[in-house]
């Protein structure tokens, strides 16, 4: 059978600094998760005048073909027992990306492409590819303090769960501590039918407290050798993880938690933490 019938972990590769240490972090779970590493790159005619024949839209797919190669070398050299191959697509790389996630166990990509201003906010594949991806992404910026911990969101939802289940696994293969950090304070997080409407801070510090050591009870019980703590915070989830964020040496959210807009594919907190979070950000929806 071919190493790559399986899974594998995905990465998209343009050659830019961003996209060169999201391929690392990728080297770096293909090898720790022990499968193969495909390496993506989508390219297009750049220009908004029409090619002036056949010849000029092989050279420009012959310099994609270049950049291909190098990210295949650079994996290879970084991890040289880890199967790597190419692929490369004409096209929009979000789309190539989405399709070439069908069968991979993560994606991860940088936040911005060759040519993209530098900044902290995500880039189009970065926020495209989280929100139609057929597996946890991950999306790469800065570097990475390993010394930190692993944060994750909570908020009782199956989308915090399994975000609980990657943050743990991530956390164990890199032997990182784990911090699961529960905003409960804004409407969605105290309408259910567990908590029914509270507004006195304190009694809804108690249920939350509650809430937030049952659902991350099982995964202590399941990695006992992680060392994990949790934190409660009578904020927004979205400004008690961006806090969080600052000592994190990954941030993991899931694609949607509770309440929200109905029909969007990525909730406000997901997408909030993607553009401004100062860490990797990992985003994982539950398995259909």
């Amino acid at each position: 059978m071919d190493r790559f019938d399986g899974s594998y972990v995905l990465v998209g590769f343009d050659g830019s600094a961003a996209s060169e240490r999201a391929l690392r972090w990728a080297v770096d779970e293909a090898r720790l998760r022990r499968m193969p590493l495909t390496v993506c790159h989508a390219w297009h005619w750049p220009y908004p005048v029409p090619p002036s024949g056949p010849e000029a839209v092989e050279t420009v797919r012959k310099m994609a073909q270049h950049t291909l190669d190098r990210g295949v070398i650079i994996a290879q050299e970084a991890s040289p027992r880890t199967p790597v191959r190419g692929r490369l697509a004409a096209g929009p790389a979000p789309a190539m990306l989405v399709n070439q996630s069908k069968n991979a166990s993560l994606a991860v990509i940088g936040t911005h492409g060759a040519g993209a201003f530098a900044g902290p906010e995500a880039g189009s594949s970065a926020v495209q590819l989280p929100s139609y991806a057929h597996c946890p992404v991950l999306v790469v910026r800065g570097a990475p303090d390993r010394s930190r911990p692993v944060v994750v969101g909570v908020d009782g939802s199956a989308a915090s769960d399994a975000a609980l289940a990657f943050g743990f696994e991530e956390a164990a293969l890199r032997g990182l501590a784990l911090r699961a950090v529960f905003g409960c304070w804004e409407p969605e997080a105290i309408v259910s039918a567990e908590m029914g409407m509270i507004t006195d801070p304190e009694e809804l510090r108690v249920m939350a407290a509650g809430r937030l050591e049952r659902t991350v009870s099982p995964w202590r019980e399941k990695y006992p050798y992680v060392d994990a703590d949790t934190v409660l915070s009578m904020r927004t989830p979205r400004h008690a993880l961006l806090e969080a964020a600052g000592t994190a040496a990954l941030l993991v959210v899931g694609g949607r938690g509770l309440g929200g807009v109905a029909g969007l594919r990525l909730g406000a907190v997901a997408a909030a933490v993607l553009q401004h979070a100062p860490c990797p950000v990992a985003i994982v929806r539950p398995r259909n």
